[in-house]
């Protein structure tokens, strides 16, 4: 069993400032708005070392690279329990659901041209 290798990034997409926040919550798996209200109770509280705990991380930690924030659009996340980020599960339903459709057009096209004089015809001149 191996465990996916996880890398503490900031994801500027996500992220309203510099994407310190959204990089932290990505890391750990919770919300981004949990992870920015403590920055912000704690910046308030904390007489400004979050301040600058962000900044530095601002300057240390590298950007999330394109391809991985592309692969996590095309992911479907669906809502497991209320406090979590996702697409409601009717939703993802219905996504999932005209995928499936679309592959199964694409199916019943090819079966028609595999089970056609065509195909035949086709394969029959290749061989020549």
């Amino acid at each position: 069993m191996s465990k996916e290798k996880r890398e503490l990034l900031r994801d500027k997409k996500k992220g309203k400032i510099a994407g310190v926040c959204a990089g932290i919550a990505d890391y750990f798996g919770i919300e981004t708005w949990l992870v920015r209200i403590i920055c912000v109770t704690a910046a308030v509280f904390g007489q400004g070392f979050v301040i600058v705990l962000y900044i530095a991380g601002w300057f240390i930690l590298d950007e999330k690279p394109e391809q991985e924030q592309l692969k996590e659009e095309e992911h479907i996340a669906i809502k497991k329990r209320i406090w979590q980020a996702g697409e409601p599960p009717a939703g993802a339903f219905r996504e999932v659901s005209g995928e499936y459709q679309d592959l199964e057009v694409r199916l019943q096209k090819m079966e028609r041209y595999v089970t056609s004089n065509a195909y035949r015809l086709d394969r029959e001149l290749k061989q020549l």
